[in-house]
């Protein structure tokens, strides 16, 4: 086994231990009072949770095996400690917005989390391992600093929007292959939203009657439902604004694509974990997770971009 696919297979295989440790050790013990993290998961659903982080690790590795020529895949202690600063960074800024400054009105908990341009940025500036590993240990441990418990499912989701971030660097031809991300991004958006007018009377799960004492005896919002088309099309503005600078365009487009697959998985996996319906979780989830996200990116991942060229610069690098 060459050394790049030794270290890659060490970087999985830690990713999995760790989701291993924290869900079936940590997650089976109830918090402690006062303590600063949440690692409870659900026990009941414990295996088909840890199922779907060994199928989300499997389809980065077979993105590896059919492209394993390319330079992207190299991991070494540079990769590692990228790893560990995007890990740490999205971890606390998830937990800044997770649920506790703004909610979106959604089937399950969904709030406005402009973190997530650290995942995007970091796959797209260091690769889609490192990007992978930030998404998924930094939400994990997001979610667990927030105290609501743990989906590991949504986090191995987080792990592939930085993984599909990084994968610009699989394609010789840059902007021939944000054209094809274009294509591929618009026909997702346009079907997922086109669930949404199909299914109105979805319920809001978070919406709470106080006079009636109950939940979800609301419909989700229209700007939920219509988010992911905004966020679209400000991408594909700022895609075309800065046709000049192709590393602001590329990290925005395959952003866009890391997001909306990457969330895609985690609210398809909730069909078999919690029963949901493909309408339910598209539309009550994956429409307003999705949706607000990529207004974030076509905002911040621009302003991270040419930050990082200016200490690229300035470094002489």
């Amino acid at each position: 086994m060459d050394k790049k696919l030794t270290n890659l297979v060490i970087s999985f295989v830690v990713l999995l231990a760790l989701f291993g440790v924290i869900m079936f050790v940590l997650g089976a013990q109830e918090p402690a009072e006062g303590a600063l993290f949440n690692f409870s998961v659900d026990q009941a659903s414990v295996v088909s949770r840890f199922v779907f982080v060994v199928v989300g690790v499997a389809i980065a590795f077979a993105v590896y095996f059919f492209t394993k020529e390319n330079k992207a895949w190299e991991v070494g202690t540079r990769e590692v400690v990228w790893m560990a600063i995007g890990a740490a960074l999205y971890a606390v800024f998830s937990w800044l917005f997770n649920g506790t400054v703004f909610v979106i009105p959604s089937l399950s908990q969904v709030s406005l989390r402009p973190a997530i341009a650290i995942p995007m940025f970091f796959g797209f500036a260091f690769g889609p391992v490192v990007g992978f590993f930030t998404g998924a240990v930094g939400n994990m441990f997001g979610d667990a600093l927030t105290g609501f418990g743990l989906s590991p499912q949504w986090s191995i989701g987080n792990g592939l929007v930085g993984f599909v971030s990084g994968m610009w660097m699989l394609f010789k031809d840059k902007k021939k292959s944000m054209d094809t991300v274009l294509y591929i991004s618009a026909a997702l958006v346009v079907l997922t939203t086109l669930l949404f007018f199909l299914n109105r009377d979805q319920a809001n799960m978070l919406f709470f009657d106080v006079e009636n004492n109950i939940f979800g005896d609301a419909q989700i919002s229209l700007f939920a439902g219509i988010a992911a088309l905004i966020g679209f099309a400000l991408i594909f503005g700022v895609r075309y604004f800065f046709r000049g600078n192709e590393d602001v365009a590329a990290a925005v487009t395959w952003g866009m694509l890391g997001n909306i697959l990457g969330l895609l998985f985690a609210a398809l996996s909730d069909i078999v974990i919690n029963g949901f319906s493909l309408a339910a979780t598209i539309v009550g989830q994956f429409l307003p997770a999705a949706g607000p996200n990529l207004i974030f990116a076509a905002i911040l991942v621009p302003m991270l971009v040419v930050a990082y060229a200016s200490v690229q610069r300035q470094s002489g690098r």
